[in-house]
């Protein structure tokens, strides 16, 4: 029983960290159309992607005028994703079944 909300709760996780991975993704698009970011689903957006992405920007500088804060932000989700959430999948199954 455990382990099915623990996998329920872990897999929750990962399908929200693949949303919010492809919402960076749009979000960057829109910055190369400044129009777009003016819209109401581009100020939406800006204020779901931004503050994750600040974090980022605040150590990795524009290099030629192009910021890759997505780029590493991207591949932290990924990381959490694929490793991270793995991992603590299998420290709980290993703790429940010993």
């Amino acid at each position: 029983m455990i382990f099915s909300i623990i996998g329920w709760i872990l897999r929750i996780i990962y399908d929200l960290l693949n949303i919010y991975s492809f919402l960076i993704v749009i979000y960057t698009l829109l910055t190369w159309i400044p129009r777009l970011l003016v819209t109401k689903v581009g100020r939406v957006l800006g204020k779901i992607v931004e503050p994750y992405l600040e974090i980022f920007e605040r150590f990795i500088p524009p290099i030629a005028g192009i910021s890759f804060a997505p780029v590493v932000a991207l591949l932290v989700i990924y990381f959490v994703n694929n490793y991270v959430l793995y991992w603590i999948a299998n420290i709980i199954r290993y703790v429940f079944i010993r």
